[in-house]
């Protein structure tokens, strides 16, 4: 009997080292793209042209946001695959380990670096409204006392709140940024707060549209986000920085903006 237990014991480290060595085998990172490990990256993908879906072609998720993740994916030896959700949901799916990295225009808030850590800005770009060209609204003071739609979760959620101190005005929340336009070209909404980067794409294809400045519209720029002491964070920052040394992060701004910010 006790010979039996010793080979039960024997067979077990046995099982046990082949899967120690299958494990190693699958995390190896030198082989070709399929023994990469996969980083999830967290997005909404409805940022155009930080991150959005071409339907017109197919229904990969493209952008500013994805070519630069991917990039510095290839750098480091990992593969970026990109998961869409509600920007609210962002932080919250990070911090349960449901995506590895967040990337999403998104600026780090004090509230936000409570929850999880950034990299250096790699992006930045003014907030402002885009209002119906021929509306009521042709001045920030004209916003008193009308309607304000904002994305939930976002910064411009928090510009929101400023700007009420100065001017009142109702706020209303959606999803996604393209709700928001529909929102304002149906006249539900007088105004719509969002970056100029983004902006330039909703005026483009919609005439009726236009964008007006409003106060203390500086952001800090948007990061890209890591679970709280990640290892990730630094090693992302260090070949971020590299990327705007050598000039291929103004080659991607370039790309998806039309020229360096």
């Amino acid at each position: 009997m006790e010979g039996f237990f010793l080979k039960k014991r024997v067979l077990g480290i046995v099982l046990l080292l082949v899967c120690m060595l299958l494990a190693a085998c699958g995390k190896s990172a030198s082989g070709g793209d399929g023994d990469k490990k996969q980083l999830v990256m967290g997005t909404s993908a409805d940022y155009s042209p930080f991150e959005y879906i071409d339907t017109a072609t197919s229904e990969d998720i493209i952008g500013f946001d994805v070519d630069l993740a991917k990039a510095l994916g290839e750098k480091l030896g990992y593969e970026i695959v990109v998961k869409d959700m509600d920007f609210s949901g962002l932080i919250t799916s990070l911090q349960s380990g449901k995506v590895d990295f967040v990337m999403a225009g998104m600026e780090p808030t004090p509230e936000r670096s409570k929850n999880v850590d950034f990299t250096d800005s790699y992006f930045r770009s003014d907030i402002l409204m885009v209002v119906a060209k021929d509306g009521d609204v042709q001045s920030f003071e004209d916003i008193k006392g009308k309607t304000v739609g904002v994305q939930i979760g976002s910064i411009q959620a928090d510009k929101a709140k400023e700007l009420q101190k100065e001017v009142d005005f109702q706020v209303e929340t959606r999803d996604r940024v393209p709700d928001l336009v529909e929102e304002l070209k149906s006249g539900r909404f007088d105004g719509v707060l969002m970056e100029e980067a983004v902006s330039k794409g909703y005026l483009k294809n919609n005439d009726s549209l236009k964008v007006i400045s409003v106060p203390n519209n500086e952001t800090i720029g948007a990061s890209i986000a890591f679970q709280k002491d990640s290892e990730f964070t630094e090693e992302f920052n260090k070949e971020l920085a590299v990327m705007k040394e050598n000039g291929e992060l103004d080659e991607l701004v370039s790309k998806w903006f039309g020229g360096v910010e």
